[in-house]
């Protein structure tokens, strides 16, 4: 069989005035139940195939693209070349958009986690890849990942993927390009940031308004949504404070139904849209939006915009 390559993962949704584009930099197949911190493997796989998904889980890494014709915006910024050869498309689908990276003005970080943040910087240069961005990410990220000591207490392989790369790659933007926060605030015009930590100190979640619409890009509140929404306990290894992660994860998925906010998941399958409905109790329903289509709406209506 020869080299083949599929369309580009691109898929543009409207919220009210906003164009919201999801691009996938890629996934991630693991190998082991063990990236869950539950013991109980029969009752992972059963969530995992009741959905009818693969177990162990593929886990699917997004970016999202926000324009309102005066900013563009990345939320989180793909994996750069720190994931393997699955990952790392977001500079080519950029292009495929014909958006140059000087053209992005700023990048709302959820977390700094390598999937999120490692499009950052070209660490073989330390050159900016979006020279003219702003950098929005909670200050308890940066007091996290540059602490000596947090990094002294983390494993070989944490302190290379995590502490090393983070300070990689934010480290050419604390010259001046980055805003940090603490808490609940307006970061850009229509778009609120909500800290949601534990799994990371400063993870955050960032919901979009416009014209009586309303999209939560949560980040990594959900990692495997069969499993995490049939039981939001479950957290997962790579979670700074799997508890801590819990309580927000179920505070965020509340919030989702009160609000009827449309959800932009890092780790919902692609496209990456979804809605969260009530489940049994304790748990939740998972309900990934089909096709968006409406009157003068969609992809084909908002390509050039």
């Amino acid at each position: 069989m020869t080299p083949f390559s599929q369309v580009p993962a691109l898929y543009h949704r409207p919220v009210g005035d906003v164009l919201v584009t999801a691009l996938c930099d890629g996934y991630v197949a693991y190998d082991t139940l063990e990236i869950m911190r539950d013991g109980d493997h029969a009752k992972l796989a059963r969530f995992l195939r009741d959905d009818g998904r693969t177990v162990p889980p593929v886990v699917s890494i997004n970016a999202f693209l926000i324009r309102d014709g005066i900013r563009s915006i990345l939320v989180d910024c793909g994996s750069g070349d720190i994931m393997g050869p699955t990952c790392g498309h977001l500079p080519g689908l950029l292009r495929a958009l014909g958006i140059a990276p000087g053209a992005i003005t700023d990048v709302l970080l959820t977390h700094v986690h390598p999937d999120h943040s490692n499009g950052l910087t070209d660490p073989a240069t330390g050159r900016k890849l979006f020279p003219n961005a702003l950098v929005h990410v909670h200050e308890a990220e940066i007091g996290h990942w540059f602490d000596d000591a947090a990094k002294a207490g983390a494993t070989e392989r944490q302190q290379r993927v995590y502490f090393d790369a983070g300070r990689t790659q934010l480290g050419p933007y604390l010259d001046g390009a980055v805003r940090r926060f603490s808490h609940e605030h307006e970061a850009l015009p229509g778009i609120t940031a909500v800290p949601s930590t534990g799994h990371t100190p400063g993870h955050t979640c960032y919901i979009l308004r416009s014209r009586g619409e309303a999209m939560i890009v949560w980040g990594d509140t959900v990692h495997v949504p069969e499993v995490q929404l049939g039981d939001p306990g479950v957290g997962m290894i790579f979670d700074t404070d799997s508890a801590a992660g819990a309580v927000s994860r179920r505070r965020i998925l509340r919030r989702c139904i009160e609000e009827d906010l449309l959800v932009a998941g890092m780790h919902i399958h692609f496209p990456g849209f979804a809605r969260i409905r009530p489940g049994h109790v304790g748990a939740f329903r998972f309900v990934q939006e089909q096709w968006f289509h409406a009157p003068g709406h969609g992809p084909s209506a908002s390509v050039d915009r």
